[in-house]
Parts: structure tokens; C-alpha cells; sequence
């Protein structure tokens, strides 16, 4: 008992370095940006503001691999966004793998969020974020616990329960609905940009570190083979993706969904849960798109 609680200390402990480094480069980058700023003010054509935004999520926005290896850095959305653009975006990135979105919006996680918010030297003169980007949904219903959002094919299944999946995406969208709240009250008309995923393919490929995620469950309740499974898999992302769709068409949430289905090529998956770095590149290129016509000339 006592190991396995130092063990989740140290690892909390951990997280909590990496953020705090996290916002130390972050603070860095603005800095020096608003320095630059600073000297070009007076100039006849100042160049465009780059966007600085905040970020929030699951192992889309932090992922240490690429696919199942070791990487060098982070092949993530965040990492490729950072690199994008004809004028690359700052962001400060809060996310950690593995998050649920009930874990990505519990009080500890908003606290950090808030202390973010609230202090000046991580945003320049509006004293906010341009955007906030949030990636959240898979790990609610991907994992361990994918089966119970399954009907047994040995009692005439044919893949999902409609009614036990609708209250599973009924929660992702509670979590989302106080997401916007939060909005409200720390960050009033900042708009928020979130996506889709993409359809992966539950064929088992994991890293030796966590993983499978859809394949254990699929087969548990009977389902075994993979062309079936695929359809299973996009059935439900589809139907994430309309509850999504749902809060994005009420303006009041401020909400902006990056559809992002049907990008990424069976080559570009890493594994069942994640693209490769082409993959993730794929995906940001689509969220560039999206921040464009909201950020005409700033990235």
C-alpha cells in the first residue's frame, strides 16, 4: 500500500514538474515576443501578432511517442501546431495523456487552468489566450471499460448499445457543457476550438507502456473480426462527433469543432489510438485551417 502511494505521489509529482517547465518555456516565448513587439511598434508595417493560445487535454495534445516508439520530442497536435502556419502560434499547453475529460475537467485541473489564466506574463496585451484548444472524449469510452458500451454478439449483437452509448457520450458532453461555463467565468468570449479524432483501427497495436484500448473489449464481447470492428469503432466516433456537432451549432458556447474524420490514411496510424507524426500532422493542418478563418493574417 504504501509503494503504490509514493509511486502515485512521484508520478504526480512528475506531472507536476513537466507542467511547471511547461509554463516557464511558455512565459519565455512571450516574453521575448513581447520585447520584439516592443522595438517594431513605431515601425511603418509591424509584423502580425502571432496567435498565443491556451491548450487542454488528453494524449492527442501530449504524446511522447511516435506511434510506438521512443521520440525524440512530442509528435502531438500541440508540437505539430507549434511548427505550422505562415506565422507559428505560441501555446501553453496543459494537457496530459491519458485524461478522461471528467479528470481533464475536475477542480485540481481547472485550479491550474485558472492560475494560468490569471497571471499576465503568459498572454500579451488583451491579458487572455487568443483560443483555447481542447482535445477530450476518447479516453471516456476508449480502454479497459469499452465493453460495457458493448451488446455480446452471442446473444445477436451487432456492435454497440445504442442506449448505454448515448449515456456515455451524454457524460463527454457534460464535461464539455462545464468547460464552456469555466469559459464563461475566467475567459469571457474566448472562443474554444476542440475535434473529432479520426477513425482508428482496432487491430491491437499498442506501446509496450499502455495500450490496446478497443481490440480487448471487442473481443470480450465476441466481435473478432477487424473489417467488423472498424465499423463498430467509426459508428461510435461518428456519433461523438454529431454530439459534438450539437454544441458547436448553439452560439452561445462559443464552440468551434475542427471535423477531422476521414483525414488520417491506415498508414498514418501509429496505433489503435494514435497517428504518427504524419498522422498528427494531418490533423493539425485541419485546426490551422479552422483557426484561419477566425485568425485572418496571424497564422
Amino acid at each position: 500500500m504504501r509503494t503504490s502511494i509514493a509511486a502515485s505521489q512521484g508520478m504526480q509529482q512528475s506531472i507536476n514538474d513537466d507542467i511547471a517547465e511547461r509554463i516557464r518555456l511558455h512565459q519565455d516565448r512571450v516574453a521575448r515576443l513581447k520585447a520584439v513587439e516592443a522595438r517594431l511598434r513605431t515601425a511603418a508595417s509591424p509584423p502580425a501578432t502571432p496567435l498565443v493560445m491556451l491548450a487542454h487535454g488528453d494524449s492527442w495534445f501530449d504524446y511522447p511517442l511516435d506511434g510506438n516508439t521512443i521520440a525524440l520530442s512530442d509528435t502531438d497536435l500541440i508540437a505539430q501546431l507549434r511548427t505550422m502556419g505562415n506565422i507559428n502560434p505560441l501555446i501553453l499547453n496543459m494537457a496530459h495523456h491519458g485524461d478522461a475529460t471528467t479528470n481533464e475537467l475536475s477542480w485540481p485541473k481547472q485550479q491550474r487552468m485558472i492560475d494560468a489564466l490569471n497571471d499576465p506574463t503568459n498572454w500579451l496585451g488583451s491579458g487572455y489566450p487568443d483560443a483555447i484548444l481542447f482535445s477530450g472524449g476518447g479516453n471516456d469510452i476508449a480502454g479497459d471499460q469499452f465493453c460495457i458500451y458493448l451488446d455480446y454478439a452471442s446473444t445477436g449483437g451487432t456492435g454497440l448499445n445504442a442506449a448505454r452509448f448515448q449515456e456515455a457520450l451524454g457524460a463527454i458532453e457534460a464535461s464539455y457543457r462545464d468547460l464552456f461555463s469555466f469559459r464563461k467565468k475566467y475567459a469571457p468570449n474566448i472562443p474554444i476550438f476542440g475535434h473529432c479524432y479520426d477513425f482508428g483501427i482496432p487491430n491491437g497495436s499498442h506501446p509496450l507502456c499502455t495500450g490496446p484500448w478497443l481490440k480487448p473489449s471487442l473481443e470480450f464481447a465476441g466481435y473478432r473480426d477487424l473489417q467488423q470492428n472498424r465499423k463498430i469503432v467509426r459508428d461510435a466516433l461518428v456519433q461523438f462527433k454529431t454530439r459534438l456537432q450539437g454544441l458547436a451549432a448553439d452560439p452561445d458556447n462559443k464552440f468551434f469543432l475542427v471535423d477531422t474524420q476521414g483525414t488520417i490514411t491506415d498508414d498514418e496510424w501509429g496505433n489503435e489510438l494514435h497517428p504518427n507524426a504524419r498522422g498528427f500532422k494531418q490533423i493539425a493542418q485541419k485546426i490551422v485551417e479552422d483557426l484561419r478563418t477566425h485568425f485572418s493574417g496571424r497564422i
